[in-house]
This record gives C-alpha cells, structure tokens and sequence, in this order.
C-alpha cells in the first residue's frame, strides 16, 4: 500500500508541475502576443501619420518653393530655383539621418517577453543546483 500511494504521490506531483510549466508557457505567450500587437499598433499609427504629414509638407514645399521662384524670377530665378533645391536636399538629409537615429534607439521587439523567458530559465537553472 504505501508503494502505491508513493507512486499515487509522484504521479500527482509530476501532474502538478506539468500544469504549473503549462500555465507559466501560457503567460509568456500572451505576453508575447500582447507586445505584438502594441509593436504593430504603433507602427501603424507612425505610418499613417508618416503618410499625413508627407503629403502636406510635401505641398507646402512645393508651393514654397513656387513663391521662391516667382519672387525672384526676374532677376534670380536660376539662384532661387537652386537654393530652394538646396533647402530641400539639406532639410532630408538631415530627416534620414534622424530617422536612422530614432531607429536604433527603439527596444527590439519582445524585449519584456525574453526578459521574463530569461528570469524563468535562470530559475529553473537555480532550482536544480
């Protein structure tokens, strides 16, 4: 009797930590899904607004750029039709290389989601020792 309720009490042991791995497996994936969808929600948001402000600026520099020329055109069309490009060239270069800036400086995807994988397995790794 008691190799039987030996066995009754690891079987249930094992059962208890076979549902406890499940349930920790299960909060990481939906830590993993829930910072997917932020990460994707937030791109969206930047691209739409991306698309907004591009249009809009993209019209009003062309029509800066229209008032440039016709005011000096004539005596400087060539001159201002050259510096308007030159503005224009500087002002995205200087976008680009923020942008490139803005993009290294994010968090990689998921960051709190290998955070938490790495706690668990350092755990793991502990308990054993």
């Amino acid at each position: 009797m008691d190799t039987a309720q030996a066995e009754r009490g690891t079987f249930a042991s094992l059962k208890g930590l076979g549902a406890s791995f499940v349930a920790l497996l299960r909060t990481r994936i939906e830590l993993a899904v829930l910072e997917l969808r932020e990460e994707a929600e937030r791109k969206k948001q930047a691209l739409v607004l991306a698309a907004i402000a591009g249009v809009f600026l993209a019209m009003a520099a062309l029509l800066f750029a229209f008032f440039v020329v016709f005011a000096f055109w004539d005596t400087h069309r060539v001159a201002a039709s050259a510096g308007v490009t030159l503005a224009y060239l500087g002002i995205g270069v200087v976008a680009l290389l923020r942008l490139k800036r803005i993009g290294a400086g994010n968090p990689p995807p998921f960051e709190a989601t290998l955070a938490e994988l790495a706690k668990d397995v350092e755990a793991l790794e502990g308990g054993h020792e």
